[in-house]
């Protein structure tokens, strides 16, 4: 089954977590489209387009445009769904559009000798209340005859806040370091694995300017965190070529930082190869993580609390995801290939939730689609 054959070549030959165009010089374009839709009315369709030129036999430049559009009645409204009146929805509704509209383009350049494989590049963004930048380097080196490769991974964004409410910020940047080291070993020509190391690090304004807190009737104040996070990742990929139509790969992940949340996650695919044209997969990811440090039981907070958390995302909640991958190529040669996949991804029940959105969890589906021609 030539498809499995190539696809788990190239991932023995790839390091997954730190991403480098370089890995392959070859000309190419590509078009996608991401979709998200949710249970608490928040949509968002994101086309992309990505060119990958060839300028001598070691070197690449890419260029990539991601558009998101979102439609979300906390940006529509500036407050929570779950307090939004009747009324108001009702004139919602009859609106059209998009709430906000994010466009980020990315340029790199990438490097590639056969042993050495490096890209440099920057990332800029922009959106209705915010501005991302971002600059980002890769490094990967094959050793012991291409069997272990070594991976380094550095990005350094700058991003600024300039929120539509009017709310004046104690800071109104937001900056984030993140370094990523790597080890990719072949155990076997069947068999591979990969340990990687995550060091990050965030400063400035880390919350949102928007979500707030009600509780009993009283305003307790906008969502406000520490000014700075640190925060480290350990992660084990494992890749098992089980036969000509069948690879299956897995990784497991722990995150911890100082606000004292502390993550699991466990993640197993399985691919199959129909025949020569077509794999299709399935996937399940399961996440488990502790609260922080400041966030609170609903009802405990008071208004000379320093810090406020109003996002789920702060307390201790559980998510699941499902998803069936498909990749169709109309042969080995073929210049053209199409991978589409769709997820259904649920969170456990949490009072976070149900205090912002009206729901007792969030319950969303997402696709994606991509188009890839090969010069």
């Amino acid at each position: 089954m030539q498809i499995i054959k190539s696809f788990f070549i190239g991932l023995m030959l790839m390091i997954p977590f730190l991403k480098t165009y370089a890995s392959e010089l070859k000309d190419s374009a590509s078009f996608g489209f991401d979709t998200y839709t949710d249970n608490n009315d928040v949509e968002v369709y994101s086309p992309t387009f990505e060119l990958l030129k060839t300028v001598s036999k070691n070197w690449l430049v890419g260029v990539k445009l991601r558009i998101d559009t979102i439609a979300a009645a906390s940006i529509r409204y500036s407050s929570s769904p779950a307090l939004i009146s009747p009324d108001a929805q009702a004139t919602a509704s009859k609106r059209s559009g998009f709430d906000d509209v994010r466009y980020a383009p990315t340029a790199f350049v990438s490097y590639d000798d056969g042993e050495n494989t490096a890209t440099v590049g920057a990332y800029y963004s922009t959106e209705l209340d915010y501005i991302g930048k971002a600059v980002f380097a890769n490094y990967t080196r094959e050793l012991n005859q291409g069997n272990t490769v070594v991976g380094i991974g550095f990005s350094q964004s700058a991003d600024t806040w300039s929120p539509n409410n009017n709310r004046t910020l104690p800071v109104d940047n937001r900056d984030e370091r993140k370094i990523d080291l790597s080890v990719n070993q072949l155990l076997s020509s069947t068999a591979s694995i990969q340990l990687v190391y995550s060091y990050m690090y965030s400063e400035g304004f880390l919350a949102s300017p928007y979500p707030y807190l009600i509780q009993n009737g009283s305003f307790i104040g906008f969502e406000n965190y520490p000014d700075t996070r640190t925060g480290h990742a350990f992660a084990i990929k494992g890749l098992k070529y089980i036969d000509d139509a069948n690879v299956m790969n897995f990784s497991y992940r722990h995150y911890t930082d100082d606000w004292d949340i502390d993550s699991h996650t466990i993640s197993a695919e399985l691919l199959h190869d129909f025949n020569d044209k077509w794999m299709v997969g399935a996937r399940a990811r399961y996440y488990t993580q502790s609260g922080s440090n400041f966030a609170k039981t609903l009802g405990d907070y008071t208004q000379s609390d320093k810090y406020v958390a109003s996002d789920y995302r702060m307390t201790a909640f559980d998510s699941y995801n499902v998803g069936i991958p498909v990749t169709y190529k109309p042969s080995l040669e073929s210049p053209y290939s199409v991978s589409f996949s769709v997820d259904y991804y649920w969170t456990s029940d949490n009072d976070y939730i149900q205090n912002w959105f009206g729901e007792s969890n969030i319950k969303a589906v997402y696709t994606t689609l991509r188009i890839n021609y090969d010069f």
